[in-house]
């Protein structure tokens, strides 16, 4: 319940303070591109019930008509502000919203799409699954630059399912496992400065998964987490 309560009352100030942030961006977002200001989106949130997750439209209002739900470097279907709102990670301050409805927290696994849930293991599943999912967790602190790194293989869908979501997953669990007010804490100032460009991993945490990308662009061999 005290979680519960920090998140509302930290969403709420957020909200507040950030309010002439939102109306610009929303201002820019209308003015630069043809389609709506947010992107709504099905989820798999707590306990496997669905929510609608709400963010700042960053890419063409066409763009899911392609059937595809990663978004990788240089993807076509950006706009140019939606660019800088994924780099600064300003796309996602509608998902304020979400805490405050309680489909989300402030810290937690983050949220998939069904297709992507359907593939995940037991008992993982269900120990992802029984948290709230979050704005931010470990795995973003780990793959900030997901877009690029999924760029850079020849078969994004398929890196992602057989590599990147794995290690995510595992991330997730060790969230669940040790999760506290205190790691909520440091995740949080993980992932503030690591939009400045400061990088860093609550230990034991502490080592970023490197990928080792063969030059013909074959899935990478993910180190060990």
């Amino acid at each position: 319940m005290a979680s519960r309560s920090i998140d509302i009352s930290v969403a709420a100030i957020a909200l507040v303070v950030l309010s002439p942030l939102y109306l610009l961006i929303s201002s820019i977002v209308k003015l630069t591109s043809s389609g709506p200001v947010h992107f709504h989106q099905e989820r798999i949130g707590l306990h496997g019930q669905i929510f609608r997750i709400h963010k700042f439209r960053s890419m063409r209002a066409d763009a899911l008509n392609s059937g595809v739900n990663i978004t990788i470097g240089g993807d076509p279907r950006i706009t140019a502000t939606g660019h800088l709102l994924r780099r600064l990670k300003l796309d996602e301050l509608p998902q304020l919203f979400n805490v405050l409805t309680g489909d989300m927290s402030l810290v937690g696994p983050r949220p998939e799409v069904a297709r992507y849930v359907a593939l995940y293991p037991e008992p993982l599943r269900t120990e992802v699954l029984s948290v709230r999912p979050g704005l931010t967790d470990l795995a973003s602190l780990c793959f900030m630059d997901e877009s690029r790194l999924l760029g850079r293989v020849a078969d994004p869908e398929r890196f992602y399912v057989e590599k990147l979501m794995p290690l995510k997953l595992k991330l997730a669990a060790a969230y669940v496992r040790h999760r506290s007010a205190w790691l909520d804490l440091r995740i949080i100032a993980a992932t503030l400065t690591g939009i400045l460009g400061w990088r860093w991993i609550p230990a034991p945490w502490s080592a970023i998964p490197e990928f080792d990308l063969s030059p013909n662009g074959e899935p990478p061999r993910p180190a060990k987490v």
